[in-house]
């Protein structure tokens, strides 16, 4: 598994503390940034995790900013994403398991770094059971493939 990584600056620390667990763990990873607490805008480096994970170069994607939630509504715009908010272990799981989510996306301001490791630990982990979700996740792809606006 390979895993895309990126925060803007209000994610910058956590996604630092992200990196360094994958790191540890031997799980392959590539860091898409931000590099620094310089203030940036958090679409773009959830842009860039989307498409790196839509494209395939990467199974799954972890984005960071403040909340979590400008980023996941981000990398949710693009298509075949599932980017899934989670702050505790059990909605990560979830996650996986039944909504076979591609990227998870985190709030620094919300949870500490311990929480943290849990969470991806726990993310990474879970597989999609498939079954009853495969029916519902395909129902979300028919949506996002024929949603015309007008």
């Amino acid at each position: 598994m390979r895993v895309a990584v990126a925060a803007d600056h209000a994610g910058y620390r956590l996604k630092e503390e992200i990196v360094d667990f994958l790191r540890q763990a031997g799980i392959p990873h590539k860091d898409f940034g931000t590099h620094s607490l310089e203030s940036v805008d958090y679409p773009d480096f959830a842009l860039a995790v989307a498409r790196a994970v839509q494209s395939g170069e990467f199974d799954r994607g972890i984005i960071v900013c403040g909340t979590g939630i400008g980023v996941s509504i981000s990398a949710n715009k693009v298509p075949g994403i599932r980017a899934a908010l989670c702050h505790d272990t059990f909605s990560a799981r979830a996650s996986r398991e039944h909504n076979d989510a591609n990227v998870l996306t985190l709030g620094e301001r919300v949870i500490g770094p311990g929480l943290a490791r849990d969470i991806v630990a726990t993310w990474l982990k879970a597989e999609f059971q498939g079954g009853r979700h495969t029916r519902r996740v395909q129902k979300i792809a028919d949506i996002e493939a024929n949603f015309n606006i007008g």
